[in-house]
């Protein structure tokens, strides 16, 4: 009979621990927010990555995984796993066009709208919660990326994203 007990309790405190450990490595919403915010900037910040994929008006990289579902003048439709990321892109803005992200501004909601820029660029990212997801939009100038992600997955998007959005080349025929 004792055994059972002693049995019953280290069962009992094992359970404990690991419901313990589980609600420690659980990050709140607002860690996982700023996170993502910061991972844009120090990817913003980064050299673009080589393009390895060509389409009608202009080249791209593309992050393992992800594949052109659909192209328009200016949109791609990409896709990851089942995942799309909406790809908008208006060769008239410059890599320092602000239009995106002044767009962005308007809307009501964008409590995680955080713009980043260097003497060549400007970029932003702009996070909007929806229940249990986010709708993520970044861009840099003339470029914009969007996609509804889960919690788990928003940091790893957000570095696909801007990757991305860094790769496209530029023709210097824009505005600002």
């Amino acid at each position: 009979m004792k055994m059972e007990k002693s049995g019953l309790v280290a069962i009992s405190l094992l359970i404990v621990f690991l419901i313990g450990m589980s609600l420690w490595m659980i990050k709140p919403t607002e860690e996982v927010l700023s996170e993502a915010v910061e991972v844009a900037e120090q990817q913003f910040q980064q050299s673009a990555k080589d393009q390895n994929q060509q389409v009608d008006n202009f080249a791209l990289y593309l992050p393992e995984g992800f594949e052109v579902e659909e192209q328009t003048v200016n949109n791609l439709i990409l896709t990851k796993e089942k995942q799309k990321f909406i790809l908008f892109y208006n060769a008239l803005e410059s890599q320092t066009s602000r239009l995106n992200y002044e767009a962005a501004k308007e809307e009501l909601d964008h409590e995680w709208l955080v713009s980043f820029e260097d003497q060549d660029r400007f970029g932003y990212i702009n996070i909007v919660e929806h229940e249990e997801q986010f709708e993520v939009q970044l861009g840099v100038g003339g470029v914009k990326v969007t996609t509804i992600s889960d919690k788990s997955e928003l940091e790893q998007d957000v570095i696909d994203m801007m990757d991305i959005a860094n790769s496209i080349a530029y023709e210097e025929t824009g505005a600002s």
